[in-house]
């Protein structure tokens, strides 16, 4: 006699299952790009099935962002009080390594989330950063302390923005002891004086429409922006723009590309004249914080992005962006011969988080203050 196969059993975590296949989702190919089939056949289960535990995609991000939120608040509820400042950051370092691949998310939740599920979710933040600040105050009582606290967060969060390979263990180490590093950082009166390519006038049509188009992506964010609405600001019909790209994604693309040109340049011309390792890495600081701070409006849009991009149209765009670490790389592995090149590109995606978060923290305002602010803590976590 034949045993009848026994009926599937649905797992009892399933709803978290379908929450970390939908961050992971979500960080790799972006809020749009992303559909809730693929996320589905990360479970295993149907788009119909998923469906019966979130009734649409923003439910399912809104919860995706929440997740990873509230697992640094309860890491850190775990912390005694008075902990040692080494010991907050072992906290949040071990939970953003542990969920790598879901710390995207991030990128977008400011875009995405409608007005309260954002207040709900800064607030969880706030609660993260406060609770780093007053370990940072304890240990190093100087003005200044959450602007570290932030930078020092940047910092450890980078790692969700790459694909690095390195042991957990070494990974872990490398990072506390670079936000450690910036949450140390004294403050200083003045930095390096770098020169950064004027911006190009829009002398065609088509650099009417980049230059239109990209305020537009950084207020009302990409998806929103429609053809029509760049066309309008530029005194075009919508039909028009055709003749000068094929769509808002080829836009998006060229002015990356663009951008991308300037900070070329601007290396190469603040380089110049450098004598040894440090110095060069102190232009790089000087002049990487100077671009963001200039291109702040595309860095946003373009960070958010470019994942979602066509392969096409992200391909030279992350061919230009590892032609820019690839000089820190160079520099950093000669400032310091003792780490690997596995660790060093981490350090190098560590100062670009501490410019990140460190420069939103300040509303990207402009001033030679805070760039040198923003400078001094780069040059901290990369330990020069």
């Amino acid at each position: 006699m034949t045993a009848e196969p026994a009926a599937a059993v649905r797992p009892r975590n399933r709803k978290q299952l379908i929450v970390e296949a939908g961050a992971t989702v979500f960080s790799e190919r972006g809020y749009h790009a992303a559909s809730m089939e693929e996320i589905a056949a990360g479970v295993g289960i149907t788009a119909a099935a998923l469906y019966r535990h979130f009734p649409n995609k923003y439910a399912l991000f809104a919860e995706c962002a929440n997740v990873m939120a509230d697992r640094l608040v309860a890491a850190l509820d775990d912390v005694p009080a008075d902990a040692a400042l080494a010991d907050v950051f072992a906290a949040v370092t071990r939970v953003t390594v542990a969920h790598r691949a879901a710390g995207g998310v991030y990128r977008w939740e400011a875009r995405y989330l409608n007005a309260e599920d954002r207040r709900v979710l800064r607030a969880k933040f706030s609660r993260v950063v406060g609770r780093v600040a007053d370990a940072v105050r304890r240990e190093h009582p100087s003005p200044g302390e959450h602007l570290r606290a932030v930078a020092a967060l940047g910092a450890i969060g980078s790692i969700t923005m790459h694909h690095n390979s390195i042991g957990r263990r070494r990974l872990e180490d490398l990072l506390r002891a670079c936000a450690l590093r910036v949450a140390a950082t004294e403050a200083v009166a003045g930095g390096r004086l770098v020169e950064l390519p004027a911006r190009p006038v829009p002398r065609t049509r088509r650099s009417e429409i980049i230059e239109a188009a990209v305020p537009l992506f950084e207020r009302d964010g990409f998806a929103a922006v429609t053809n029509g609405m760049i066309a309008e600001a530029v005194g075009l019909v919508p039909s028009a723009l055709y003749r000068y790209f094929p769509g808002k994604a080829d836009i998006l693309a060229a002015a990356c590309l663009q951008a991308a040109g300037l900070l070329a340049q601007a290396v190469e011309q603040n380089l110049r004249g450098t004598t040894g390792p440090h110095d060069a890495l102190v232009a790089l600081t000087a002049t990487y914080v100077a671009y963001s701070f200039e291109h702040n409006a595309l860095n946003s849009v373009a960070n958010a992005e470019i994942v979602g991009l066509p392969a096409a149209l992200r391909r030279p765009l992350v061919a230009a962006q590892r032609e820019h670490i690839a000089v820190w790389e160079q520099h950093l592995r000669q400032a310091h011969p003792e780490l690997d090149a596995r660790q060093v590109r981490v350090l190098v995606h560590a100062g670009f988080g501490v410019v990140v978060e460190a420069g939103r923290r300040l509303r990207w305002e402009d001033s030679a203050e805070h760039r040198a602010a923003v400078a001094a803590l780069v040059m901290s976590a990369l330990d020069l």
